[in-house]
């Protein structure tokens, strides 16, 4: 039973402490769309899309309004692409001609982004897998709402290098066709270790093939409830501000459920789970950096960051959990740099490296995310940085990502536009000594010894 006072605390954290459903997400099957013929391929996955979400966003609107939460963005998921369009694209100019089709049905259906433009490589990739990648970077700056991953290891297979060192081409490549817009289609695109099948997130999001033919993920975001209620033991012990953040968890996430229960039922399409990350906005207030702030640092990247990482981390994903069965996805702490007041402001100051940042991925839910890097950065670097991230999902069986940003025409210290969630970053350093011989080595670093659990 839900009591009047958490009808009006509920009310407060929306009004006053940024509080909203970040998403609500239709997952959609494209498997039974296969075809070995492209334009009917093509003509499968409109109909299906179209059909299946078609009131997704009135939808999300009329529960906007009847409870008065806020919900930010309609998304749509699909199966990685690859797999659907493997029998019949036969070149990377054939995907790019299914990015554009999925641009036209999440443009129809009105939804902010549409993700699943992706390929699932951890082990090796298939000629499919190949071409999808390869068509990454027209894909991105032809398209308005897709999005793309792929995931390049796991704790059960290890790293496919090959794949690494490819993306950090590709990136880079990315990053020249949309440099009219400041690189902005690198924002779109995700690299992935142990990437979850439910993830309602972009721009990471896909339909895992396990799951079912459609299904309503909600993701829930709420840094400035959780640092609101963290200013409220300040000098307090470690065991009061857990209870603090686990207790604004549960509360975070209840106001999920309600949605994601009531959206399933309108929709007539099965709920999935609650993703309960904490992923902040370029609104003041809204910041993760201001929530470590509060446990008592001067600035985000001083000693002792990463311990209130880790304990921010946990407790949301322990009170999340009491608060529904169905918590999944990359629930937990995001610490994406452009789309966070207080990251930028610590980059600004000099206490937040790529370094430190790196440290702080190995506790938090995702990893290095929204950073804006010099344009002219070598691709084998980022390669490089890409397989640095992936070992840390690896080795400690946890996601981690990158979504790197190398802005073409811009250096070290200038600031980057990126508009809307996205937000802006200051362009960081990276480190410039050369890591070409290792990247190119090629082959597959193999899964650590803790992954034979059989």
């Amino acid at each position: 039973m839900i009591q009047i006072s958490e009808v009006l605390e509920t009310n407060h954290m929306i009004e006053k402490e940024n509080l909203d459903v970040r998403t609500i997400t239709v997952g959609i099957s494209l498997l039974d769309c296969m075809d070995a013929d492209l334009s009917v391929l093509r003509e499968k996955i409109y109909r299906k899309i179209t059909r299946v979400a078609k009131d997704l966003v009135p939808v999300g609107e009329s529960i906007e309004r009847d409870f008065g939460i806020p919900i930010v963005n309609k998304r749509i998921s699909v199966t990685p692409i690859s797999l659907v369009g493997s029998g019949a694209c036969r070149c990377p100019e054939d995907y790019v001609s299914i990015a554009r089709t999925l641009d036209e049905a999440a443009k129809a259906v009105g939804v902010n982004f549409l993700g699943g433009y992706s390929a699932l490589v951890s082990k090796g990739m298939t000629e499919a897998d190949r071409n999808l990648i390869l068509s990454i970077p027209e894909a991105l700056s032809q398209t308005e709402f897709v999005c793309s991953s792929v995931n390049v290891g796991s704790t059960k297979t290890g790293i496919d290098m090959n794949a690494v060192r490819l993306l950090g081409d590709i990136i880079h490549r990315t990053a020249e066709l949309t440099a009219d817009r400041d690189s902005l289609g690198c924002a779109k695109l995700v690299v992935f270790c142990n990437a979850p099948d439910d993830n309602p997130f972009m721009a990471g999001a896909f339909h895992g093939v396990t799951e079912g033919d459609a299904v309503i993920h909600v993701g829930v975001s709420g840094p400035g409830v959780v640092k609101n209620a963290v200013d409220q033991c300040r000098g307090s012990d470690f065991e009061v501000l857990c209870e603090t953040v686990k207790k604004t968890a549960f509360k975070i996430t209840r106001v999920g459920q309600l949605v994601a229960k009531e959206a399933s039922r309108r929709l007539q399409i099965p709920f999935g789970i609650i993703d309960l990350s904490l992923a902040p906005t370029p609104a003041v207030g809204d910041s993760i950096a201001e929530i470590l702030e509060s446990m008592g640092l001067e600035c985000t990247g001083a000693p002792g960051t990463t311990a209130a990482l880790a304990l921010l981390n946990d407790q949301v994903k322990k009170g999340g959990v009491m608060a529904s069965s169905y918590v999944g996805g990359l629930s937990g702490a995001f610490i994406p740099i452009s789309e966070d007041q207080g990251m930028i402001h610590a980059v600004n100051a000099g206490a937040l490296t790529i370094e430190k940042l790196e440290a702080m991925t190995c506790v938090c839910s995702v990893g290095l995310d929204m950073i804006a890097i010099p344009g002219d950065t070598p691709a084998t670097t980022i390669s490089g940085i890409i397989a640095d991230e992936m070992a840390i999902g690896m080795v400690n069986a946890k996601t981690t990502a990158v979504r790197l940003i190398p802005v073409i025409g811009k250096g070290v210290g200038e600031v980057v536009e990126f508009g809307g969630l996205l937000g802006y970053a200051p362009v960081m350093p990276v480190n410039t000594f050369d890591c070409s011989s290792f990247v190119n080595r090629g082959g597959r670093i193999p899964a650590p010894i803790h992954s034979f659990k059989n």
